[in-house]
């Protein structure tokens, strides 16, 4: 296992909760972190994720864990194509109902040229994943206000499963990057190297 001389600890302002990642960006992203929460149930998940020297998404290993159950995910993208392989142990619909949510669908997806063009993964809850568009995209030096309509993979957490989503991103200048979807949006202050200072509503940077 590489060591990566990285490291990102961000509190979680939605809901109790912390995510810890480890990073190298020498080439592009290699980063291993590990996120707890305690909503919709308390879960633990751990991930790889490596990008190219391009900051194009190629692969994600990620698994999650709970009271009786477990889930884990593999994606590969090459060329905006993506390749998707899961298992489950457990039973994560039984702890979700039994604590009064509905229950969860499969991990993946079942069609992934849904995810054709899509060159970004996001994580449910995960600043770190915003910085993979910021760090794509140039937005760190790109003129304020310029919007990019991006599709990403979005990876439900604890379920694992996969949706297609449309988000937007703008450069705001003076470190900060507007994210949006069609519900929501955000003005994110970032750092030099793009990963998220804080995350209004959602997480702050504590190292």
């Amino acid at each position: 296992m590489a060591v990566l001389p990285g490291s990102l600890f961000w509190g979680r302002s939605d809901t109790s909760g912390a995510e810890h990642a480890l990073v190298d960006t020498h080439a592009g992203l290699h980063a291993r972190g590990t996120a707890v929460a305690v909503d919709p149930i308390a879960y633990t998940a751990r991930y790889e994720l490596r990008t190219g020297p391009d900051w194009v998404t190629t692969a994600l290993e990620l698994s999650t864990e709970g009271a009786g159950w477990s889930r884990s995910l593999r994606l590969e993208s090459e060329d905006g194509r993506w390749r998707t392989s899961t298992a489950e142990r457990g039973d994560l619909d039984a702890a979700l109902t039994a604590s009064g949510h509905a229950g969860a669908g499969l991990p993946g997806t079942e069609d992934p040229d849904l995810l054709f063009g899509a060159f970004d993964v996001d994580l449910t809850g995960s600043p770190l994943t915003n910085t993979l568009p910021i760090r794509r995209l140039g937005l760190l030096k790109a003129e304020a206000g310029v919007a990019h309509r991006i599709s990403v993979a979005w990876v439900l957490l604890p379920s694992l499963e996969i949706v297609q989503a449309d988000q937007i991103y703008t450069a705001l200048g003076d470190g900060r990057v507007r994210f949006a979807n069609e519900t929501f949006s955000a003005d994110l202050a970032v750092d030099d190297e793009g990963f998220v200072l804080d995350y209004p509503g959602l997480a702050q940077r504590v190292r």
